[in-house]
Order: structure tokens, then sequence, then C-alpha cells
């Protein structure tokens, strides 16, 4: 089944958990302390979500395909800021493999998204063309228009 709404994509209600997850976790007085640690982890994480959505949203497979690359590239980051909050004591080893494990799996199923949009024949939404009217539909239209009743 196609998704009609960014929201409808598995990917970002993860991405979007992922987000509500970190930010409840910045929220630990210790890592709040860390101001720059705390940014830009939770820019990370609504990185990812907000690619997801922009990319869907222009309603072309390339360009979805290339905002997917930023929000997986996001999750990295993420990884990455969730080793720092780890090695400064600002997770648990449970808290952390539990987001990272998140973050990975998110991963993966961008890439996943990634291989199959690249492997469609289906260009994306914006490029879907009306249906083709008959030359008799045509012809009705153009009479309806001048008032030509048969």
């Amino acid at each position: 089944m196609l998704a009609k709404y960014f929201e409808d994509l598995e990917i970002w209600q993860l991405s979007r958990n992922m987000t509500n997850a970190i930010y409840t976790l910045t929220k630990n007085e210790r890592f709040a302390k860390d101001y720059g640690l705390t940014d830009q982890i939770r820019r990370a994480s609504v990185s990812v979500m907000s690619n997801i959505a922009e990319g869907f949203e222009r309603g072309g497979n390339q360009e979805f395909i290339q905002f997917l690359y930023i929000a997986k590239g996001s999750c990295g980051e993420a990884r990455t800021q969730l080793y720092i909050a780890l090695d400064q004591g600002y997770v648990d080893k449970e808290k952390f493999n539990e987001l990272f494990n998140s973050f990975k799996k998110l991963s993966v199923m961008i890439s996943n998204l990634i291989d199959h949009l690249k492997g469609s024949k289906f260009r994306g939404e914006k490029y879907k063309k009306p249906p083709v009217k008959s030359m008799r539909e045509e012809m009705e239209e153009i009479e309806r228009e001048l008032g030509i009743k048969r």
C-alpha cells in the first residue's frame, strides 16, 4: 500500500518515537547541563523525522531518496552523540543500548526504503499524469463550453 501522508510511514513514526525518547533523556538534570550535546542530539533526532517528512512531501522519488540519505546520516549522528552521552555518564548502558539499537534499526529501515524506491518504476506523485480523455470526451467538453447542443 502506498502511503498517502508522511505520517503513514513506519520510518516516520519510529523517528517520532525516537525524538520523544531523546527529548525525555536530555531532560535529565545532568544531561541537560551539557547544553551543546543536548542541543546537538536533539537536532539530530529532529532532523531524521523532518527530512523524512520533507522528502515525502516533495512528491518525487529522487528528491525523497535524497532526503532519506540525509535522515540516515542524522541517525548516524545521533548514535555518535549517544556514545558521547554514555562516555560522559549521562546515560546508563541499558538505555544507551535501547536507543542506539532503535536508531540502528531505523537506519536499516531507511536504507531498505531507499533501495525499494531506487528499484521502483514509479517516479512519484508529482509525476502522475492525469487520465487521458478520449477524443469523444474532449469534443463533448468543447461543445459544452461553446454551448453547442446535439
